[in-house]
């Protein structure tokens, strides 16, 4: 198949469209027929976010699926580590969440993993997928589905409750699900911990009142920062539409970029694991491998994305796997990203060593200031890479292309630019060694070149 996708909603790592331009019931039934000829399970876990489409495309996956003699089970709205909880379960061969996450309004998407939670991608899988889809005209039946409702939460609870620390102090925590699928879940939590639970657009609603939940973006962050600083929060959480990613704000209500949370997860678990191997990507490292190093682990770089990190943790029997962009993996939890564990793990830090977060973090954001992710549109992603590299390049001390490019400098600073899978949109991040203003100055110059050359 050629490497051109024939299908716009089917991306590098899932699947993601307008509705009912890109994906709609035909395709997505389709998609379920393809599922099972492909992986022949004999039942397949699947859940929802809340948007109003996802019901209706859930339906037709479950009919795809159903068409190929497998059962449906209807986990509900539920958030995207609930299904590949369940796929990990005895019996459950595998699992798919229907999910835009933080995608705009008129959006919807897929996610898909095997039995055991390993994931369904473009190198895995999901290529042949998207040609099955792409051969049939078969049509989605008008009517509902045959599906058996089922859930796992209640273990899923249970094994939440292990990741709270015992002995921490109960803390006052603002949680803001972003009317998204991750209400229930900390309903059903939340007589587990020791903490306060201070909710916020805590009611699931697919019209969003509130905006998208994405906190990546600064206009969704204000609600949160508003209320942890009205509460005297000892720490703010938010979570994206289906709760695979959660954002931490300090007890001042000031966002906490995910690079250093990566760090702090990497040095707490290698405390119970020393020699343990740690994944990140290639964006952001200085201050994650000089972690992982001081706590005695082995730091490993992958390239971007859930299904290489996934997958190299795997190979690597990882502990730990951690991007910038806020996702988590665990070897505990079959290697796969989580939007709650993260936070419970850093509520257990804040609550033991009786210091806030700030001050938790106040040491690695010093010494090694970073610009967090900064976007541009550009008419050619691949041209303007390339201008990159022969205008950095050659004063480097260091290239990397691991993913996208990579430049390290012998004045202690360094840059990632990397394109992004399915937009002209190129992805700049700068660190520095405990130099602010050289980090910022340097951010600048790339920036001004990149906005150049992309005229």
């Amino acid at each position: 198949m050629p490497a051109a996708s024939r299908l716009p909603a089917f991306k590098a790592y899932d699947i993601r469209g307008r509705v009912p331009e890109e994906l709609d019931r035909d395709l997505v039934y389709r998609l379920g027929q393809a599922y099972a000829e492909r992986f022949q399970p004999q039942q397949v876990a699947l859940g929802r976010d809340v948007r109003h489409s996802s019901a209706p495309l859930l339906d037709a996956l479950a009919h795809g699926l159903h068409s190929r003699g497998v059962r449906a089970l209807d986990l509900g709205l539920c958030g995207t580590e609930e299904v590949y909880w369940a796929a990990q379960q005895p019996g459950v061969d595998g699992g798919i969440m229907v999910t835009a996450s933080h995608n705009p309004q008129g959006y919807n998407g897929l996610k898909l993993v095997r039995g055991g939670a390993i994931p369904v991608s473009g190198d895995s899988g999901l290529r042949e997928l998207e040609a099955a889809v792409a051969a049939s005209s078969a049509r989605c039946p008008p009517h509902p589905a045959a599906v058996e409702t089922a859930s796992f939460r209640a273990r899923y609870v249970d094994f939440l409750r292990r990741q709270i620390a015992p002995g921490s102090r109960p803390l006052r925590i603002v949680v803001n699900a972003g009317n998204g699928a991750a209400a229930p879940l900390l309903d059903a939590l939340e007589p587990h911990l020791p903490h306060r639970l201070i909710k916020i657009h805590h009611t699931p609603d697919g019209d969003f009142p509130h905006g998208i939940p994405n906190p990546l973006l600064p206009e969704m962050r204000a609600d949160t920062i508003r209320a942890v600083r009205e509460h005297g929060a000892d720490l703010g959480v938010a979570w994206d539409g289906d709760f695979d990613r959660c954002f931490l704000f300090d007890e001042r209500g000031e966002f906490v970029e995910g690079y250093y949370i990566v760090g702090l997860l990497a040095e707490a678990l290698l405390a119970g694991e020393p020699g343990g191997r740690i994944i990140h990507d290639p964006r952001l490292t200085w201050n994650t491998i000089d972690q992982v190093q001081a706590a005695g682990g082995i730091a490993i770089q992958s390239k971007t994305g859930h299904a290489f990190i996934k997958e190299r943790m795997r190979a690597e029997n990882a502990l730990y796997g951690g991007e910038m962009s806020a996702h988590h993996y665990f070897r505990d939890f079959a290697y796969c990203d989580s939007g709650m564990i993260p936070w419970l793990l850093v509520a257990g830090l804040v609550g033991r060593r009786g210091q806030p977060l700030s001050q938790l973090l106040a040491a690695r954001i010093a010494a090694f200031p970073a610009s967090g992710e900064i976007n541009r549109e550009v008419r050619e992603v691949g041209a303007t890479l390339a201008a990159v590299a022969a205008q950095w390049g050659p004063q480097a001390v260091e290239v990397d292309r691991t993913d996208g490019l990579s430049c390290t400098f012998a004045e202690g600073w360094r840059f990632n630019l990397r394109g992004s899978n399915t937009e002209p949109v190129l992805r700049l991040n700068v660190e520095s060694r405990g130099d602010a203003g050289q980090m910022r100055r340097q951010t600048a110059a790339l920036l001004a070149f990149i906005d150049t050359v992309a005229r």
